[in-house]
């Protein structure tokens, strides 16, 4: 900032002569006669206000070099300030400013001076604005702001911020203010990146919100979608399930009730009479020929029945000592008897809310009937050897292959125990009464002894199998069983072939007795007719060995061991 020159300090004596000239042009009267005294009294005052006026001139002179300093370090902080200083006159012209002043214009200090500051603003709405801030500054309204675009260096665009504040003059105001300008285009450019980042990163959020809505939308339909499809095939499923039971039923019904075999119009009254009794928790008593399939019926019954989460207890009659079956049926306390080293549960006990199945009832001693019949009435007994009283709830399943009303008639079964046992009696039919079923018995077998040995044998012939339905099968299907699984084992190929003799074959409407050729006979023939019919060729695509379905060496061997010789 321009400061004038201030005055040289003014010395005692320059003082004095200055006084006496003024005292001189005023026309100073002649000094009055004073007496000696007085005079020196006078003199005395002189020299003590001349010393006084010396340490006014010295305190003077101190405080204009403080002064002087003050004024240095100011125009030091003025010149040197970070921010541009400008003092404009009532026309808004530039009367001082600072060094970062005029850097921040680009034009030398000194030339600033005098110039309107509007040359320096970049457009006509800036004029206006600082026309009406310095305006503000005059009217005495405070500090005023205002943001304008300027001219800098080389043409450059600032973005100046301006704050001002009237100057005032020997206290009065002459139309002078004082200005502060920032360059704020740095931060008007960080502004101008902030807000575009953020319109950018709205752009961005807007355009993800969208996307994320368009996803959510699609997921939810798709959900949606989801849920109809599992819904559907949730109902599919239902759906399969209910007629898979349905059709196993069907099934089990026509060929397989559980693990019983066929679909004869006597073992279907046998499927109806399990069905008819199962659920309930009458007795059952079980009448047909040993092999017949009594205790498959009894599992089936079992399975069907309110009971099914509980075992079934066995218990063969027949298989168990006279002298030991009361203690296997109805248990035994320790010491009972001789050996009776501790205490054993009976069957009874072990089958208490589930089932017991007697096979073969009619084998037990008559001393132990009436024991057994107050089980059935009373659900009572008691251990061999305690007088403690057991209760038990069992449902009892009784089978026998006796003809037991003729053992009732002959004294060896209680006929009060018959009519306990008779409350829904099933007879099993034998297999000669069912020979339709006997195909479907043959290609059970066989799929289990071919799982069971490791064989394929996947083809059963005509006269096999018209001979394994000729036969009588006193055995019944237990019998049949045995053969199939020793066909099994014995057949070379992936036919079923038969070697058993059954000197029982006998075919429908011929008299019993009848003699029959055996197996081995009819094997005989059946290989004698093929090897007549190929020409007596065993090898190649014609031969007897792919017709028999037979390896050619095993084939060769077998005409040897029957003894078949080509006729000449």
């Amino acid at each position: 900032m321009d400061n004038p020159a201030a005055d040289r300090p003014v010395s005692a004596t320059a003082l004095r002569l200055h006084a006496e000239e003024r005292l001189a042009r005023k026309g100073a009267l002649p000094p009055p006669q004073r007496s000696d005294e007085e005079t020196r009294r006078l003199f005395h005052e002189l020299e003590v206000h001349q010393v006084e006026l010396e340490l006014q001139n010295e305190e003077l002179r101190q405080a204009q070099s403080e002064l002087e300093s003050s004024r240095d370090k100011f125009a030091e902080l003025y010149d040197f300030a970070p921010v541009g200083y400008f003092t404009f006159d009532a026309k808004g012209r530039v009367s001082a400013v600072n060094l970062m002043g005029a850097q921040l214009l680009g034009v030398e200090r000194r030339q600033l001076c005098n110039l309107p500051f509007g040359g320096f603003i970049a457009d006509p709405a800036g004029r206006e604005t600082f026309a009406r801030h310095r305006a503000a500054v005059l009217q005495g309204e405070g500090v005023q702001r205002c943001e304008i675009r300027l001219i800098g260096k080389a043409g450059s665009i600032i973005h100046g911020q301006l704050q001002s504040v009237p100057a005032d003059s020997v206290g009065e105001r002459d139309g002078s203010i004082l200005s502060s300008v920032v360059d704020g285009t740095l931060g008007r450019q960080l502004g101008d990146e902030l807000q575009k980042a953020h319109d950018d990163l709205e752009r961005i959020v807007e355009e993800r919100t969208k996307e994320l809505t368009r996803a959510i939308a699609q997921l939810t339909q798709e959900v949606a979608v989801r849920k109809q499809a599992e819904e559907s095939l949730q109902a599919m499923k239902d759906r399969l399930q209910a007629e898979n039971v349905y059709l196993q039923r069907e099934f089990d019904r026509q060929f397989n009730f559980g693990e019983i075999i066929g679909s004869s119009k006597a073992l279907l009254q046998v499927f109806l009479q399990v069905e008819q009794v199962a659920p309930m928790d009458a007795t059952v008593l079980l009448l047909g020929e040993t092999g017949t399939g009594k205790g498959v019926v009894a599992r089936a019954i079992q399975s069907r029945s309110s009971r099914k989460a509980r075992p079934m207890i066995t218990v063969n009659c027949a298989a168990l000592p006279a002298a030991l079956i009361e203690s296997e049926l109805f248990g035994r306390e320790r010491g009972a008897f001789t050996g009776a080293h501790e205490r054993q549960i009976g069957r009874f006990e072990l089958a208490n809310a589930g089932t017991i199945f007697l096979d073969e009832i009619g084998e037990l001693p008559l001393e132990l009937q009436g024991k057994l019949l107050r089980v059935i009435q009373d659900g009572e007994f008691e251990r061999l050897g305690s007088a403690r009283t057991m209760k038990t709830d069992v449902r009892i399943i009784a089978a026998s292959n006796r003809d037991l009303q003729k053992e009732v008639e002959n004294g060896s079964f209680r006929r009060d125990l018959f009519y306990r046992l008779n409350v829904f009696p099933i007879t099993m039919p034998p297999l000669r009464e069912r020979r339709e079923d006997i195909p479907l018995l043959v290609s059970h077998f066989v799929a289990k002894f071919n799982q069971k040995t490791g064989k394929k044998t996947e083809r059963v012939s005509k006269e096999t199998m018209d001979i394994l339905q000729g036969y009588g099968w006193p055995g019944n299907v237990r019998e049949l069983e045995s053969v199939v699984e020793r066909a099994v084992i014995s057949s070379p190929g992936s036919a079923l072939l038969v070697l058993d003799r059954f000197d029982s074959f006998v075919k429908p409407g011929e008299p019993r007795g009848t003699g029959i050729s055996a197996l081995a006979e009819l094997e005989q023939q059946h290989i004698f007719q093929t090897l007549q019919k190929t020409g007596w060729r065993i090898n190649g695509s014609k031969g007897a060995a792919v017709l028999l379905d037979l390896n050619p060496s095993t084939l060769r061997a077998r005409i040897r061991k029957l003894g078949i010789v080509r006729p000449d």
